[in-house]
């Protein structure tokens, strides 16, 4: 079925879009767009040199899935139709504004009804590869889907250089602040469960460390152990380090360990510990404390614990649990650790990627990780001044590495995986957590600002591209999930000032992230390409730049 309707500008000057002579189509940019739960679809189709010309005529193909846009001199434009169900018998509206011309048409059903994803609008014949539809998937998945695999190597998504060698054991790094999570199990009475939480505390930071064969994942990244890198040579830790930042330097309570040898149900030192997921959410606990008698056993609640809380009982419950404990043992339980194990006494380190204040330290410097073929950025590793990786792990970027060859293939579990998606994913989850929709993005080592973020609309999906010739076979197009957002950024020679962008977080409240400069500069590219997809008129908003993510 064919719609076709004729319009007129109401503009008195007549500027043709392209001459008969010299025909250009492909200079002419179109922005499907749709929002979430309506049943409407817009076009945005310009020119960004010349002007839309005083009269038009749309032509839509249903059954094709084009649209064309005919003007007065007799040349014509043509724009694919997104696999989305249009309403036939509805009308087609268009608008001719001065720098673009507006089309919007009527939907049988939202583009992210239930229904459509449920439908095949792909061609018989086209390969159909796996849907990206639970994008991003869970931690949880992919630890079932690499497990599943007898061994798995990782490549480098821009050379197809192996990176590691075999891995064949996958855990979840554990992501949320230990101290908090504990206190909240056990709480802090000093009758009943009084320094358990700090006990455990301390034997996950003395149990935690990369081991060799085993591939720890968070939300954006990997974390394999330097001794699984091909290819790769770092420099031995020194073992006279100390670190006294604010992560570091939270105090311990006084509750001495139990004897090393007693186990108290954590594995060793260099040992992963398997942690226990319930459902989506990101606690971490060792599997084996299912009960009350293994919890009393992993604090210590043997009959040594016991005489000493006994012995130093003075109440039911106290403000300050150290005054019950002699500074002797404080500090014999701080030397039971390791120098560089004191950094996790307050949760991990992070992967580099959108780190928050609570990440950083003083003390821990990120160094960019290279593929050692083609030296692009792969990962990341936090280190002090002797350049070795802190924890024996580089972290590898998930929108940087694939599971399996040949890159972006139908078995590789990364492959949906891209900076924009991940960025815009933990943009929107912040969102959520902390009900803030503006956020500074600054480098990870000067903590410089270098970008600032509005979130304006989180369920838009959207399409751009470039007319076709009247020659050119029609292209088959989907939507895709956006973040439609504004920004400012240091670009060229455009520079954030400093006082402004502090005096705009305190007064907005704005969330702060850090990230690796290289990985800021690629994100900000992606939104200047995404901003030239749109006309002059809808570029900026109040100072700010108009553009979106893939989400």
């Amino acid at each position: 079925m064919e719609s076709t309707i004729k319009i007129m500008s109401s503009s008195s000057e007549i500027v043709f879009p392209a001459s008969t002579e010299n025909p250009n189509s492909s200079k002419w940019r179109f922005t499907w767009e749709a929002q979430s739960h309506t049943s409407t679809l817009r076009l945005i189709l310009f020119n960004p040199n010349i002007k839309p010309c005083t009269e038009i005529t749309v032509n839509l193909s249903v059954e094709k899935s084009l649209l064309t846009v005919c003007f007065v001199e007799g040349d014509s434009i043509r724009v694919p139709v997104p696999r989305v169900l249009i309403d036939p018998e509805a009308p087609v509206h268009c608008r001719v504004f001065d720098d673009h011309v507006e089309v919007k048409l009527s939907l049988l059903l939202p583009v992210d009804h239930p229904l459509i994803s449920g439908l095949d609008l792909s061609e018989p014949e086209e390969e159909k590869p796996d849907s990206d539809t639970f994008f991003p998937f869970s931690v949880n998945y992919e630890i079932k889907k690499l497990s599943a695999m007898e061994e798995v190597h990782f490549y480098c998504r821009s050379c197809s250089t192996k990176l590691t060698k075999g891995i064949r054991l996958f855990n979840e790094m554990p992501s949320v602040d230990w101290q908090d999570v504990a206190d909240n199990w056990f709480g802090t009475c000093c009758c009943s469960f009084g320094g358990i939480s700090e006990q455990l505390v301390m034997q996950f930071a003395k149990s935690y460390s990369c081991t060799t064969g085993v591939c720890l994942i968070t939300g954006a990244s990997v974390i394999i152990c330097k001794e699984d890198l091909v290819g790769c040579e770092f420099p031995e830790l020194k073992g006279d380090q100390t670190y006294d930042s604010q992560v570091n330097s939270a105090k311990v309570t006084s509750l001495r360990p139990c004897p090393e040898e007693e186990n108290n149900g954590v594995k060793p030192n260099n040992e992963v510990v398997e942690m226990m997921i319930d459902g989506d959410s990101s606690t971490c606990m060792p599997s084996k404390l299912k009960d009350e008698d293994k919890m009393k056993s992993l604090a210590g609640i043997s009959s040594e614990a016991n005489c000493d809380t006994k012995n130093h009982n003075t109440g039911c419950c106290t403000n300050n649990l150290s005054e019950s404990f002699s500074k002797e043992k404080e500090y014999e339980m701080n030397t039971e650790l390791l120098d560089k194990q004191k950094i996790f006494l307050k949760g991990c380190l992070g992967d580099a990627f959108m780190l928050r204040h609570s990440n950083l330290s003083k003390d821990v410097k990120w160094i960019e990780f290279l593929c050692p073929k083609c030296s692009s950025l792969i990962g990341a590793y936090p280190c002090s001044s002797d350049k070795a990786p802190l924890d024996d792990g580089v972290r590898l970027y998930k929108f940087n590495i694939s599971t399996c060859l040949p890159v972006h293939g139908l078995n590789d579990l990364f492959r949906e995986y891209t900076l924009e998606r991940m960025f815009s994913r933990q943009l929107l989850e912040a969102a959520q957590d902390e009900l803030t929709f503006r956020t500074v993005v600054r480098d990870i080592h000067t903590k410089r600002a270098l970008s600032q973020i509005v979130l304006l609309n989180p369920n838009a999906w959207c399409y751009s591209g470039y007319g076709m010739h009247n020659m050119e076979p029609v292209t088959k197009i989907n939507m895709y999930p956006v973040v439609k957002l504004l920004f400012s950024a240091n670009i060229n020679d455009t520079e954030l000032e400093p006082r402004n962008v502090e005096e705009w977080v305190t007064k907005n409240q704005a969330d702060e992230v850090f990230m690796l400069p290289s990985q800021v500069k690629e994100l900000i590219t992606n939104l200047e390409m995404a901003n030239t997809m749109l006309p002059p008129s809808h570029m900026l908003l109040q100072g700010f730049s108009m553009s979106s993510l893939k989400r």
